[in-house]
């Protein structure tokens, strides 16, 4: 995700978990492990193919994946950091240039997180605002009156 993201629900943590009984009877420690690490490996390519997604897109904008654990050592979710945006009145089309890249960045997963469409939406609100200043609209509007 860009920005911090908690997957929360989206995955499951071994200890709430009910260990499957293969044998009939109580499973084994060793089971218990083979089941956690499984359970450790589907969570960790999940999440760290959804931020490399981020990553991959926002190029020299984004930062470091970033996977959260819970106690268990289960991961949980993960996040990258990107660097938004600002306006440069000498320069709108950078920052025009930039959000077009964040809300690429933002949106590269093929499961976009709530924070990730927040993340597009204030990326848009910025290149709106540069786009306004390169064609000369400010926000001001023509007084009739006077």
């Amino acid at each position: 995700m860009i920005g911090k993201v908690n997957f929360g629900g989206l995955y499951t943590t071994f200890g709430g978990q009910t260990p499957k009984d293969t044998q009939g009877g109580q499973n084994t420690q060793a089971q218990q492990n083979e089941q956690k690490q499984a359970l450790i490996n589907k969570n960790y390519n999940e999440i760290f193919s959804h931020e490399m997604a981020h990553k991959t897109a926002g190029g020299a904008l984004a930062g470091s994946i970033v996977i959260e654990k819970n106690a268990d050592g289960i991961p949980v979710g993960g996040h990258v950091g990107i660097k938004m945006p600002s306006i440069d009145p000498e320069n709108p089309q950078k920052a025009i240039d930039d959000a077009n890249i964040v809300i690429l960045a933002a949106l590269a997963p093929s499961d976009p997180s709530d924070q990730d469409y927040k993340v597009a939406a204030k990326a848009r609100s910025i290149k709106s605002k540069a786009q306004n200043m390169l064609t000369g609209d400010n926000g001001k509007k023509l007084n009739l009156i006077g």
